[in-house]
């Protein structure tokens, strides 16, 4: 194979003689100045796994950082075991380490006049006092290694509002793709959107699962329902005093239901010790894979024929048996084992970790009988599922019950009590997460004659995970680095890079040149993503609408901060006169709540105006400057 991918002008022979040093090879390449560019540079790159190591490996041979320049890496992930066979600075020994000061210090043994710079923070908008503007003024550009859409997103407009070059590197399995974002040439990451994933059908979910997939997915939710979400709306209703008042302006029979699983999370169901939390484990077990697919079967039972005289239980459809508890069944114990500590974890109880001891509690638990109940509505197709779960706002709510419910929590909700809610943690093989996942996956499976799947292949497909592949990941950055070297060799012209598309599974390999950024423009002016309007304060809010009126000809309708509206043609008038006479940042303080950081050295604002004629234009966005 062959790839042309370096557009190398002009005669560097005079500069590519041998000095002996590292890095003879490039030299001879690229010459003795691009090797002092390289050396003066200053990356930052964000991610510390799989291809931030390749980045910070290929950066730091490259001899990237070793003069005046500098490398900057952050990672907040700590080295887990199932990193190693393809994250390759770590070894052993390193587990449980942080990710960004043991990649950095590996980089320092192979080259030690590399200069490398490690945070273990993540990147947005809760340590923006560390990569502040300042921060990210010294760049020269970013390199992203990340693992999720919103922290590239992030890193996206922060390059985009400092004027900085992007290389974006992403592998999913075999696959993988580069884009490098340009200044005042490309579009950004965020100017196009992969199709969003296909999800499970809420009814299939629901009620007709027919693969492991639906059912591991199902035991992902009631994970997150259990032990994450009822516990952090206790927790936050316990710490925050205005939490009451807030849940109740949310719409429909939101404010009911949350409100009702605080009050059986902090009085009806709240554990006084492990045999409750094994008693609450016990009878969830009996509701979940015993009580409603009764209800189901009674709904529709097995012999059930639909309108057209097909019977109801057939293609995808599988009828349910309802599952008896047997202590002795160890897929039975292992969900109580599971869900009785979890919970006592998420109440601050001391955890039983004896199986034998949680098989005696569970056998003293009494179970009330099951009986069917009439009117139950259960969809049986995605529409009308879909139709319901978009109606949910639009329900009355029993404004009655939610006052009594209030009345209840003050009355005796303890202020006290201690609620940590779980997050989701995979590769953790002693939190009991994954215990609890393949338990409660296959007990539904064996509900529906679905094959159950192990540990392994639970893992893989609740944490959503694609193997990733050594080979891939090399790949791909080696190609990202050739645009980085574009980069720092002065390279502007949009010919000049490549974004790359890969798949070695077939192989396939394909360049194209990255898009030019979408120009719009007002009053003939044209202006891209990358423009903005530059106003230096302080300025008071009339004087900034002035302003605009008089130097751009627009008459501001519009004026926000973040999520935090400003001005608006429809603000009441006396909130109006109120704001207009105010300088901007306290303005911003006074809407927003929230006090302007010593690190902020500007502010972004959005506008939206109107031309001469009274029509809207779109504009760019304000940088406004603090004095």
């Amino acid at each position: 194979m062959h790839v042309d991918c370096l557009p190398v002008a002009g005669d560097i022979e005079a500069e590519a003689q041998p000095l002996g040093s590292w890095y003879e090879a490039q030299i001879a390449i690229f010459g003795r100045k691009f090797q002092e560019q390289l050396a003066d540079a200053k990356w930052f790159i964000v991610g510390a796994g799989a291809i931030g190591c390749e980045l910070l490996k290929n950066f730091g041979m490259l001899g990237l950082g070793v003069g005046k320049g500098q490398i900057f890496v952050t990672d907040m992930d700590l080295i887990e075991k199932s990193n190693l066979n393809r994250q390759f600075l770590f070894r052993p020994h390193d587990v449980q380490k942080p990710k960004a000061l043991t990649a950095a210090a590996a980089i320092k043994r192979m080259n030690p006049d590399v200069k490398v710079t490690a945070y273990e923070l993540r990147v947005g908008a809760e340590t923006e006092k560390v990569f502040s503007e300042s921060f990210f003024g010294k760049l020269h550009g970013v390199a992203n290694a990340l693992d999720n859409v919103d922290a590239r997103i992030y890193m996206d407009r922060k390059c985009i509002f400092n004027r900085i070059p992007l290389v974006e590197t992403g592998t999913l399995g075999t696959m993988g793709n580069v884009q490098v974002i340009v200044p005042f040439a490309t579009e950004s990451y965020s100017s196009s959107q992969d199709p969003p994933e296909k999800s499970i059908p809420i009814c299939t979910l629901k009620n007709f699962p027919n693969a492991i997939e639906h059912t591991l997915q199902w035991a992902r939710d009631a994970f997150e329902g259990v032990f994450k979400q009822s516990a952090e709306n206790a927790a936050q209703y316990i710490a925050d005093p205005q939490f009451t008042e807030r849940i109740i302006k949310l719409p429909g029979i939101q404010p009911l239901e949350i409100l009702d699983s605080i009050k059986k999370a902090l009085i009806d169901d709240k554990p006084k010790s492990f045999a409750d939390c094994v008693e609450w484990a016990r009878l969830y077990w009996e509701d979940q894979y015993a009580n409603q697919i009764k209800q189901l079967l009674f709904n529709f039972p097995p012999d059930q024929v639909t309108s057209s005289g097909q019977p109801f239980w057939s293609g995808p459809k599988r009828c349910p048996d309802p599952l008896v508890f047997d202590v002795n069944d160890s897929m039975h114990l292992d969900f109580i084992y599971a869900a009785a500590n979890l919970r006592a974890e998420v109440y601050g109880l001391d955890q039983v970790r004896d199986r034998q001891a949680i098989a005696e509690l569970v056998k003293k638990v009494h179970v009330p009988v099951f009986v069917p109940r009439s009117g139950v509505k259960i969809e049986t197709n995605e529409a009308a599922a879909a139709a319901s779960a978009n109606h949910y706002d639009d329900n009355e709510v029993d404004q009655d019950r939610v006052d009594k419910i209030i009345t209840d929590l003050l009355k005796k909700a303890e202020k006290q009590s201690k609620i940590t809610p779980l997050e989701f943690e995979k590769d953790d093989d002693n939190n009991l997460h994954m215990d609890f996942i393949v338990a409660c996956s296959n007990l539904r499976a064996s509900n529906y004659k679905i094959p159950p799947a192990d540990r392994h292949k639970s893992k893989l497909i609740a944490g959503k995970i694609i193997p990733a592949i050594a080979t891939t990941t090399s790949v791909l950055s080696g190609l990202a680095v050739l645009e980085v070297i574009k980069l720092i060799g002065g390279h502007s012209d949009l010919p000049s890079f490549k974004n790359a598309f890969v798949n070695l599974a077939l192989p396939f390999m394909a360049f194209s040149e990255p898009l030019p950024a979408a120009k719009l423009s007002y009053y003939g002016n044209e202006w891209t993503l990358w423009d903005r309007f530059e106003v230096t304060g302080e300025l008071t809010l009339q004087e900034f609408l002035n302003y605009f009126e008089e130097k751009e000809k627009l008459k501001i309708t519009m004026l926000s901060q973040g999520v935090s509206m400003l001005y608006s043609f429809f603000m009441p008038k006396a909130k109006c006169s109120e704001r207009l006479p105010l300088p901007m940042s306290e303005v911003v303080r006074r809407v927003s709540k929230r006090r302007i950081e010593s690190h902020e050295r500007s502010l972004v604002f959005e506008i939206c105006c109107n031309d001469v004629d009274g029509e809207d234009v779109e504009v760019p966005y304000v940088r406004y400057t603090l004095p």
